[in-house]
């Protein structure tokens, strides 16, 4: 071999670039290595002949990465010594066969290259065992090793490692592993891995970005991909019916997502505001799939929740329910105007003019800068009104359903937010359903009134649903079509058509109380009630019926009206003596925080496509009894006090009940004279029902025997408890009770031959899905007993007969036509109606001319076939 200078060897450029590297790195000197070695075979020096001699390799590897202070040698010094001639070192041994540096290097046969591949790779393996703790230095990045300790996060738990596999170009290259760090913060996870929450708080998780990332990929997924039962897109129709009125919110059905991603469903109910930001934002994308340009329209678009499961009373609210999605009901009580609110807010520097932001507006603390970051400077700052983003705020007071307060308690109320789209969605009196986040908000009066550190607390809310469940007879409103299940529609058709019917439901009304079938056959056409009419969309004719008890003390007039505060579905009750104008039709008055006047729903309002009940309606003064002259038959209550001039809805029927004066009815004396009500507010009720209490020793023997039963029959059973010694006995005792409650309950349904919850829903359904048609009436008939009554009512001196008492008689006739479920007013019905009437006339007259009058108006009264 011919003695050459080292620097004469022909080199490749991917060879000198290599050993540049590992020169300034200061390594120990590059050894010629063949060209069919990987790029990545590590600078370590060996002796070739080792390998031919033994296949071991010892682990005798020096400090790749010597610290600066170490002493070594300087490569820039003596620099001309590496090109000194020097026979003995400019040649290389290879086995036998030596290496030409002026030519090419001689091919290798394959088994040496396979017995030489295979001795580098157990050395490979050696050293990543031995140099695990460290990095090496002079691996290509796909070959580098990680460090073995294991990393903690910012949670103090490990990062997960993961094992990639990278496979070489050659083909004669074995395949090896290397340990690759993978963050799972940063990165998606998938559904499953969600559940696994490795933070400390779910909302702490949430907030992740690789979280979130996935959360927002799951969320789109179920808007794009959820189907019913007939494998149509659900929220696909409703993206594309957002789009078509222009809207900003999507109802999400709570149900769905439960179904379809359990976790993310857990996720809403617990950290509500974080999720419902990241749900926004994804159906704003999934918007943009249907509409491109649709954020030109709206910048958000808002996911309403519906169909919560877990409906809260407000008295039920506690601390563990801060930051958690809850649902409420109430009334609505108050109702400020519309503000707007900052949502996103900008500031200029009036020094250098830059524009500073945007900054999120907190609830509770004003957003002010300290120092500009494009001058430095300390100020002045204006707010950039035409850059900062606003929102529409607005705040209600909402209250506990009068039916749901318990006895002897106050009506517990909490303030709710509502925002954007949501304002003037409720009025005050109406019955609603609220699903929202419940936050504290601080409140510094009422730190000053308690002395300690505490917290208001309010609802924002994120969707609201009207309880019109009553529906006003005539107004049907869509979301009722799942009130009632198949099942129960084909029990109700069929209890209407059974014999008797009208006579079963009148017999149900208070099954506790004996008697008083004229009061039962009122108070039941009224909970039925009749149908609205709109004559030329100027003139309304109500649909509710108005009744008036009116009796001696001890006859169960109070009872009939509690009676219908339990079954009619909206009821409201309210005593005279305890009630005054405002309370019952609407006040105003001056809101604490933004100083306006605001109006206040009285009973009347809040009892709105409900019954409104009156007990001890003669205690009222005049003054009181005329405001709700207004409410009684044009069904709205006007309000024109401290600037606010409006009118609120009171569409409800009113059962009063009144007694005479000086405590006992006088039958020799006309009605004007047995109570202190004027003329204009008794035309105004439909059916007039005086109660006597008279003595009849049959009827009270009779009345007595049935309330001894009631209260036999509603006495609290004791429960009988095993005894290991009288175990025979005690069985004897249940099987007695059995048989007593069998018997009870068989007295109860002579009483009531419909069961009084089937008869609330029947009621409900028969108000809703039933509007009645009078076709085909005897209007002679009609007509001749309204002229007949007026000209008795003249004759006596009674009360006046007046053409609401003729709109009367074709009302009540629609109610009977509701009992049935029918949908025209048949020729009994009428008949049956126009007997109420006449028997409401009659009975109000003194005794010497009942008999009379009953007489004359048999003709009318007589009793017709029962259906």
């Amino acid at each position: 071999m011919s003695n050459q200078p080292r620097n004469s060897r022909k080199r490749s450029a991917f060879e000198d670039e290599e050993d540049d590297e590992r020169y300034n790195a200061g390594s120990s000197p590059m050894l010629a290595s063949s060209p069919q070695l990987p790029p990545s075979s590590p600078a370590i020096p060996f002796d070739a002949d080792e390998l031919d001699e033994e296949d071991e390799i010892h682990n005798d590897v020096a400090d790749l990465n010597p610290s600066d202070e170490e002493d070594g040698d300087d490569l820039m010094e003596n620099l001309e010594r590496d090109y000194r001639v020097n026979p003995e070192q400019d040649h290389y041994n290879l086995g036998d066969e030596n290496i030409d540096d002026e030519g090419d290097y001689d091919e290798l046969d394959a088994a040496t290259r396979r017995r030489i591949d295979d001795q580098l790779n157990r050395r490979d393996a050696i050293l990543n065992r031995a140099n695990r703790s460290r990095r090496q230095a002079f691996l290509d990045d796909e070959g580098a090793e990680d460090q073995d300790d294991e990393i903690m996060d910012q949670y103090g738990l490990p990062i997960q490692r993961r094992r990639r596999r990278f496979q070489q170009q050659d083909e004669d290259q074995d395949d090896f592993m290397d340990d690759v760090e993978i963050d799972p913060f940063n990165e998606e996870l998938s559904l499953e891995s969600l559940t696994d929450i490795k933070a400390p708080s779910i909302t702490e998780w949430i907030l992740q970005p690789a979280v979130s990332r996935s959360i927002a990929r799951e969320l789109k997924s179920f808007l794009l991909e959820y189907t019913d039962e007939n494998g149509r897109s659900v929220y696909g129709a409703r993206i594309r019916t957002l789009g078509e009125v222009n809207a900003e919110s999507l109802e999400v059905s709570y149900n769905h997502l439960a179904d379809s991603k359990a976790v993310l469903a857990l996720f809403l109910a617990t950290s509500p505001q974080e999720m419902l930001k990241i749900f926004d934002i994804v159906a704003m994308e999934a918007t943009e799939l249907h509409y491109p340009n649709y954020s030109q329209i709206h910048q958000e678009i808002h996911v309403r929740i519906i169909n919560f499961p877990n409906l809260l009373n407000l008295r039920d609210l506690r601390e563990n329910n801060l930051n958690q999605l809850i649902k409420v009901s109430g009334v609505v009580t108050r109702r400020t105007g519309v503000f707007p609110q900052l949502k996103y807010v900008k500031f200029d520097c009036l020094k250098c003019g830059t524009v500073l932001g945007p900054f999120v507006q907190d609830a509770n603390t004003e957003v002010r800068i300290s120092f500009c970051t494009n001058c430095q400077s300390k100020g002045p700052f204006k707010m950039n009104s035409e850059k900062t983003l606003y929102r529409n705020y607005q705040r209600i007071t909402l209250q506990e359903a009068p039916g749901t307060v318990p006895a002897g308690r106050l009506p517990r109320h909490r303030e709710i937010i509502l925002l954007s789209d949501l304002v003037d969605v409720a009025k005050p009196g109406e019955d609603i359903e609220v699903v929202g986040i419940y936050k504290n908000n601080y409140d510094g009066n009422l730190n000053a009134k308690n002395g300690f550190p505490v917290f208001a607390t309010i609802i924002e809310a994120n969707s609201i649903k009207r309880r019109e469940t009553s529906a006003f007879m005539g107004g049907i409103d869509s979301n009722l079509v799942t009130l009632w299940t198949e099942e129960e529609e084909r029990e109700f058709r069929k209890l209407s058509h059974e014999k008797g019917i009208i006579e079963k439901i009148i017999s149900s009304m208070a099954p506790s109380i004996y008697g008083h079938k004229d009061i039962k056959t009122a108070v039941a056409c009224s909970l039925f009630g009749g149908v609205p009419k709109n004559v030329n969309g100027k003139l309304s004719i109500r649909g509710d019926i108005n009744v008036l008890l009116l009796g001696d003390p001890g006859t169960a007039k109070s009872q009939i009206l509690k009676y219908l505060e339990k079954t009619a579905n909206r009821a409201v009750f309210a005593t005279g003596q305890g009630a005054s104008a405002v309370g019952l039709t609407a006040s105003v008055r001056k809101d604490p925080i933004t100083r306006e006047w605001t109006l206040e729903g009285g009973a009347l309002v809040l009892a709105d496509k409900g019954t409104c009940l009156i007990d001890e309606f003669d205690k009222m003064n005049d003054q009181d009894r005329t405001s709700i002259h207004e409410a009684m038959e044009q069904q709205t209550i006007s309000i024109s006090k401290a600037g606010i001039v409006t009118t609120l809805q009171a569409r409800c029927a009113i059962v009063a009940a009144a007694n005479p004066n000086g405590g006992r009815y006088n039958s020799t004396l006309p009605l004007s004279q047995n109570v202190d009500l004027t003329e204009p507010i008794l035309s105004r009720f439909d059916i007039l029902c005086v109660v006597r209490d008279l003595v009849n020793p049959e009827s009270d023997e009779r009345l007595a025997s049935f309330v001894v039963d009631s209260h036999m029959r509603s006495h609290p059973t004791n429960e009988i408890e095993d005894d290991e010694d009288d175990d025979t006995a005690a069985t004897a005792q249940r099987s007695r009770s059995a048989k007593i409650n069998d018997l009870n309950k068989q007295k109860e349904q002579e009483i009531s031959p419909i069961p009084q919850d089937l008869l609330v829903k029947y009621i409900q359904y028969a108000r809703v899905k039933v509007q009645p048609k009078l076709h085909q009436m005897d209007m002679d008939k009609v007509a001749r007993v309204y002229a007949d009554l007026r000209r008795e009512s003249i004759t006596t001196g009674s009360f006046p007969i007046t053409v609401r008492h003729l709109e009367s008689i074709l009302r009540i006739a629609e109610a009977f036509a509701k009992m049935r479920l029918s949908e025209f007013v048949s020729q009994n019905d009428l008949n049956r109606a126009i007997k109420v009437s006449i028997d409401s006339f009659v009975g109000a007259q003194k005794v010497t001319v009942r008999k009379q009058l009953q007489a004359k108006f048999q003709k009318y009264t007589l009793p017709t076939r029962a259906r």
